[in-house]
Formats: structure tokens, sequence, C-alpha cells
């Protein structure tokens, strides 16, 4: 069977596309955000949006790679983390929120194909199994949505 597979892709396409119970999804916050905007820092000592953006595709490909059997890296506290903006520019923006995007749906995609037997097996590389990977991804990328949101309305109020 594959209820629960589907079940968590769903709810990560309803966090990046739309449809969803908490709100503003990814996509719907991010319309109209300008390569501008997005590299703005209303937050001091915080992440850009764009940096965020980043972020999120970097944990998302991660998980993704994981589902065909590739060990997830030590992300956390490396560079590749919080990978940095080299180029303000709507081109290098654009690229960006598609990477994100089309990771994210490329791993919601996989995830419905794995199998519900599959969800208990250890992740590579990881000491838990899927379905907290899975779930994680989700809560992961919906907790960096809500800053985003708040970022947004910071640089809108400038």
């Amino acid at each position: 069977m594959n209820i629960e597979c589907l079940r968590i892709a769903d709810q990560l396409r309803r966090a990046f596309e739309g449809k969803a119970w908490h709100g503003s999804s990814l996509k719907e916050l991010l319309a109209d955000i300008d390569a501008r905007q997005a590299s703005a820092r209303p937050i001091a000592a915080g992440h850009s949006i764009w940096e965020l953006v980043s972020h999120i595709e970097v944990w998302t490909e991660a998980a993704a790679q994981a589902i065909h059997g590739v060990p997830m890296p030590r992300i956390v506290g490396t560079a590749k983390d919080w990978p940095p903006v080299t180029e303000v520019s709507a081109p290098s923006w654009r690229a960006a929120t598609d990477r994100m995007f089309t990771t994210a749906a490329r791993m919601a995609g996989a995830m419905g194909l794995l199998g519900d037997r599959r969800l208990d097996e250890i992740v590579p590389g990881r000491e838990y199994d899927f379905y907290r990977l899975f779930h994680g991804v989700v809560q992961h990328s919906l907790y960096h949505a809500g800053q985003i949101a708040l970022l947004k309305k910071a640089t809108e109020s400038r």
C-alpha cells in the first residue's frame, strides 16, 4: 500500500504550491517578491528571504537524494547549510526559486512512489526513519515560510 506516503507528499505539495490549511504557501508568499526584496535584511542579524529559499532547497534536495539511497550529508554548521547570495539579479532570484520548487516537486513525486512499507526504513546517513524525515521536511519548510512571511512584511513597510 502507499496511502501514507501519498498523504505526506500531498502535505509537501501544499506547503510549496498552495491550498494549505495554515495559510499562504511558499509559492504564494514569493509570487511578488523581487530580487531586491529577496536579498534585503530588514533584521540585521537575520537571514534574507533569498537565503531562506536556498536553505529550504538544500535540505529538500538532501532528503530527495536520500530516497534514492544517497546518504544525507552533515549540513548543519557548514557553508552548504546557508548558501550565500552571490549575485543579486532577477535571473538569479528566479533560478533560486525555480530550483527550490523543482526540488520540492521532485521530492513529492519520489515520496509518492516510495511505498508505505519503506517509511520505517532508516534514512541513509541518519539514525531516524523516512517517516520522520518526510514530516521533518514539511515542518522545516513551513517554519521558514513563516519567517519569509514576516520578512516580506518588514521589507514592504520600508
